[in-house]
């Protein structure tokens, strides 16, 4: 899938206007389902491997330490009682309940990742990661692709420094960007889904789309089925309550994951879940990050840790920021992707650094060493005395840390006194 959008993205890069798709949905489609299909057979081996039970079916608890289970594949019912329980029921996306429409025009995050078909025309309601991922993908694959975002800004919260090489290239990309607009109301027709939109720069009040995607958030799903009969506490937003060891206010029940509270991400709930099971066998251990990590799977990707320059001025906060331009790097000009930056949040008195963010292709990938430089509580010095690689991306880390000192070997940039 990934080499079909690469393919496809080259050849927008290379002037090529697409008339009609030029993917193979099928390929598409059936190169995804493998995907999944091997990841999943893959897991299922490991539960095998280490003597897990793999139960299918719908759960409703009976009490603090027994579920009744209506079993999916083998039907009837079941009690079963545990010491502990782990509760990792997820999130689903959210749903505006005044444009909430029952058409198969309208998508989620979730059937827009079954490619159902390559639609002509596409409106994106939402401008954060979700929408931003799957709009790019479609927009990728020929779809005219119109993104409408209510406040002033798209990926509201990330820096704004982070955004723009983004924001531009979509600018290309998307047929339209829609900043400080909202979506009055939503309406089917034969031809496709009537948009009403509202703002002050909007052109056309009213617009016509083949296909409506909605992105604007998810809502944990902790209306689980007899949780009521439990201890535990669920908060005004959705979420789980739990303490430091993942366990809810009832001893012999945990919760992980998007139900356990933000950041939603899937390696967030992966540290957990270790941190609970480590609890459950009494460990003594705390969930306690300094740092979790964010992408956004764009192109440019955008991936930040720590502290952000958004936070420090809500927390009125003094930090030292330290950039390194992409169009300093040679790596990043070798590969014609020079509008990239990494830079540091740097604690101006002790020289500790705080927070990294990165925009540029690979950003996900080169921000674990920023992750791991906020937890070992790493100065700017030791990121900068730390020999990277040359010629990489992964030395404009380094070369950030030199900025902070006035002394970067490849870009200008004297100390500030």
């Amino acid at each position: 899938m990934a080499k079909l959008i690469e393919e496809a993205a080259q050849a927008k890069n290379w002037g090529v206007e697409f008339a009609e798709p030029k993917v193979d949905l099928n390929k598409l489609r059936g190169w995804k389902e493998s995907v999944v299909k091997r990841l999943t057979a893959g897991l299922g081996q490991l539960a095998k491997q280490r003597s897990v039970q793999f139960v299918s079916g719908k759960a409703a608890f009976v009490n603090s330490t027994t579920l009744k289970v209506t079993k999916t594949a083998a039907g009837g019912e079941e009690n079963m009682t545990f010491d502990r329980i782990v509760i990792a029921t997820g999130s689903r996306p959210s749903v505006i309940p005044s444009l909430k429409l029952d058409s198969p025009r309208m998508m989620d995050s979730t059937s827009a990742l079954d490619l159902p078909d390559i639609p002509k025309t596409l409106l994106v309601i939402g401008g954060g990661y979700i929408g931003l991922e799957l709009g790019s993908v479609y927009a990728t694959l020929g779809t005219k692709v119109t993104c409408v975002e209510m406040l002033s800004g798209l990926l509201p919260g990330a820096d704004r420094d982070l955004v723009l090489p983004l924001h531009k290239r979509l600018e290309k990309l998307f047929s339209s960007i829609m900043l400080n607009t909202t979506v009055k109301s939503l309406k089917e027709e034969k031809t496709g889904i009537r948009v009403a939109f509202d703002g002050p720069d909007v052109k056309e009040k009213e617009q016509v789309f083949d296909r409506v995607l909605m992105s604007v958030g998810r809502r944990p799903n902790s209306e689980i089925p007899g949780l009521d009969k439990t201890k535990v506490k669920v908060n005004q937003k959705g979420f789980i309550e739990i303490n430091a060891q993942r366990q809810t206010a009832d001893p012999s029940i945990y919760a992980i994951g998007d139900v356990a509270g933000e950041p939603m991400l899937a390696h967030k709930a992966m540290h957990e879940g270790r941190t609970a099971v480590e609890a459950i066998a009494g460990h003594k251990v705390a969930f306690e990050p300094n740092a979790i990590p964010a992408v956004v799977f764009t192109d440019p990707e955008i991936a930040w840790a720590g502290l952000t320059e958004t936070q420090a001025k809500e927390q009125g906060r003094a930090i030292s920021v330290a950039k390194f331009p992409w169009g300093a790097s040679g790596r990043a000009i070798t590969l014609d992707r020079p509008e990239g930056l990494t830079k540091l949040l740097i604690d101006p008195k002790t020289e500790r650094v705080l927070g990294v963010g990165i925009v540029g292709p690979g950003a996900g990938e080169l921000i674990a060493e920023g992750v791991l430089a906020i937890e070992m509580c790493a100065l700017a010095a030791d990121v900068g005395m730390t020999i990277h690689p040359h010629p990489t991306l992964s030395e404009t880390m380094m070369e950030s840390a030199e900025v902070f000192y006035g002394h970067a070997t490849d870009i200008y940039r004297p100390k500030k006194t």
